[in-house]
């Protein structure tokens, strides 16, 4: 008898856990993310494009076969209600993106095919199908674009300066017009950069710290970058993730800046970076003329190639965190010089 009660009480557990749906499972955000609320007792869906999905971030966190994977088209609504039909989905974390500036400027029609009508398509089989269903939104501090204010906040003016940063931020209306128009719990999670050793090795941080572990063991070329500059809020991606699932348990839905509330250039990551990796370098020149040499053997390190500045940069961003910090509780635990450190410990295992 003991054990019949104690079979439906597990059962019954099962049931009443909380099913979350995350779209771009397989990157940075959505693997941390897959992780954090495996831990939290949440059933896991994660959605892939493609004909296999690529699960190396999964399986770096031992995740890869604790969550269901499904392949599905985020501009395919008879795909999405069949996954909506199949579970009973409390959460969904629209985390699907083409993620890359550069690219925007190349294929402005992809890029708004997933980052702006895909969460519209989501958005759509929510009102449908379940109202109850709550729906973060990654929006992106992109959308800021060279803005005038030192510090950029829920209510800075958007001035977006690529069609990725225009695609984001139109998704981003979209949410809130969702959120008040058919009192939908639909938020936006405005984040500014955030890096981690999940990084795609396509991003500038990865290809920096890779480049450098490179010539300190004698291999590889010069590393060839754009403006180095430029300064962005960076944090870390396995704390932001804590604050996407935050704001979908709040009492009221709303969206939130997360960032650090400092900035720092490329070139100061470089900076940190060189000294963490114990090589001794001066940079010479000036401009386009600019380059990082090694002092011993004057060898290039770095140099700057005018083709990979973009038609369009932002100078500076900064988030203000007040609002995080008073409703979400949020405080980034990891400075900017820590945040280097962990991404190069984990490149050089590699």
């Amino acid at each position: 008898m003991f054990k019949l009660f104690k079979s439906l009480y597990n059962h019954k557990d099962i049931y009443m856990r909380k099913i979350a749906l995350i779209t771009g499972i397989t990157g940075q955000d959505g693997a941390y993310l897959a992780k954090f609320l495996k831990e939290k007792n949440y059933k896991v869906i994660g959605t892939y494009t493609g004909i296999k999905p690529n699960l190396f971030r999964l399986k770096k966190l031992n995740i890869s076969k604790k969550i269901i994977l499904i392949k599905m088209n985020i501009n395919n609504s008879s795909q999405i209600s069949k996954i909506l039909e199949r579970y009973k989905i409390n959460e969904i974390y629209n985390l699907a993106s083409q993620s890359y500036v550069d690219k925007s400027f190349k294929n402005p029609i992809n890029t708004n095919k997933v980052n702006a009508l895909g969460p519209l398509y989501l958005l759509e089989a929510i009102k449908k199908r379940d109202k109850t269903i709550k729906f973060y939104q990654a929006s992106s501090s992109e959308m800021f674009g060279n803005s005038k204010n030192v510090f950029q906040s829920e209510k800075t003016k958007f001035e977006p300066q690529s069609p990725y940063a225009i695609s984001k931020l139109f998704a981003h209306y979209m949410t809130r017009h969702y959120r008040e128009t058919y009192n939908i719990f639909a938020v936006s999670g405005i984040l500014f950069n955030h890096e981690s050793p999940l990084r795609d090795k396509n991003f500038v941080s990865s290809k920096i710290i890779k480049g450098l572990i490179n010539f300190k063991k004698n291999k590889g070329k010069a590393i060839e970058l754009g403006n180095i500059n430029i300064k962005r809020d960076w944090g870390y991606s396995k704390e932001y993730v804590v604050q996407m699932w935050k704001m979908l348990q709040t009492k009221k839905p709303d969206d939130y800046v997360i960032a650090t509330g400092k900035s720092h250039s490329l070139k100061q990551m470089i900076n940190i970076s060189i000294n963490y990796l114990n090589i001794k370098a001066k940079w010479t020149g000036k401009g386009l003329n600019l380059k990082l040499v090694n002092i011993s053997d004057n060898k290039t390190i770095i140099r700057i190639n005018k083709k990979y500045f973009r038609p369009n940069d932002i100078n500076s961003t900064k988030g203000n965190i007040s609002k995080a910090k008073k409703i979400l509780n949020w405080k980034p635990r990891t400075s900017f010089k820590n945040l280097i450190k962990i991404l190069i410990n984990d490149k050089i295992k590699e």
